[in-house]
């Protein structure tokens, strides 16, 4: 396993509602032999507890063991950190990996990313995005959207974020569950430059 940076994606899942959207993107990411550093905010734990069958473990060294187990990860393909991790390489612009994925992306990390908290891993490693001037996506997951939340978009994709709403299109004509969430993982795959079989580009079989 290269331990090349330009092979390692960041990824945090943070409390927004559609955790299934970060773990099917962790899932791809290592079939596409990724190296993964992952970041699971507390509140994140809690949905996936609520919103999937899965019961993650508390603590990001059982949280890498579980993860490994469940989506087959080759040694050394994914890292878990935990969020006061500071040594990480993902807290500091000399170690952290040129792209970052923030799937789901709740508001509240939304506003911390914005404002530069840095109050905890997942916030720092994006700001180290931000002033590395790296590839950084967020999955923005709310209904409505408030004021505050479309300036806070504004702002970061004025930066050079990429953001991509958790809203799957329905001109492939999903019949699941999974086609959704693949809708949107594959765009998120697009944007890294990762092939994937998930969803056809537009007009493909066409011409």
């Amino acid at each position: 396993m290269s331990n090349l940076t330009e092979e390692t994606i960041t990824l945090a899942i943070t409390g927004a509602s559609g955790a299934q959207y970060g773990l099917r993107l962790l899932q791809c990411l290592l079939q596409a032999d990724k190296r993964v550093f992952v970041m699971i905010s507390r509140a994140a734990q809690v949905v996936i507890n609520t919103e999937t069958d899965l019961k993650m473990p508390g603590t990001p060294s059982d949280q890498e063991l579980f993860l490994s187990q469940l989506y087959d990860a080759k040694p050394d393909q994914l890292k878990v950190f935990g969020r006061e991790q500071w040594m990480a390489p993902v807290a500091s612009g000399s170690g952290a990996p040129s792209k970052m994925v923030v799937c789901p992306c709740s508001t509240g990390s939304l506003s911390a990313i914005a404002a530069g908290a840095s109050n905890n891993l997942i916030e720092r490693a994006a700001d180290v995005a931000l002033k590395e001037r790296r590839q950084l996506i967020m999955v923005p997951r709310e209904a409505p959207y408030s004021e505050i939340h479309l300036e806070h978009m504004l702002k970061l994709t004025r930066m050079g974020v990429v953001m991509i709403p958790a809203s799957p299109g329905f001109y492939n004509r999903p019949e699941s569950v999974e086609d959704m969430i693949d809708f949107v993982v594959a765009r998120i795959l697009n944007q890294l430059g990762i092939e994937q079989q998930l969803l056809p580009r537009w007009g493909e079989g066409l011409i």
